[in-house]
């Protein structure tokens, strides 16, 4: 499954809403070190109760807009 994610680093709350076919994810911490793709990937696999490893960043590693894939 592919998911088109819209990431917002560094926000105060994080939150995962749908807008259409696209998850728009805010998370606390920073783009810098990779931290923010972490979370991202950590959101997702809770999201849909798989674990962490099963959930890849194919496109957008250093974009906002990403291209997500999960293998369940």
């Amino acid at each position: 499954m592919y998911i088109k994610v819209f990431v917002t680093p560094g926000a105060k709350k994080e939150k995962v809403e749908e807008k259409g076919e696209m998850l728009l994810i805010s998370v606390r911490e920073p783009a810098s070190g990779n931290r923010a793709n972490d979370r991202v990937r950590e959101l997702i696999a809770l999201r849909e109760g798989i674990p962490v490893g099963k959930v890849r960043i194919l496109t957008g590693h250093r974009s906002r807009s990403k291209m997500i894939s999960i293998n369940s």
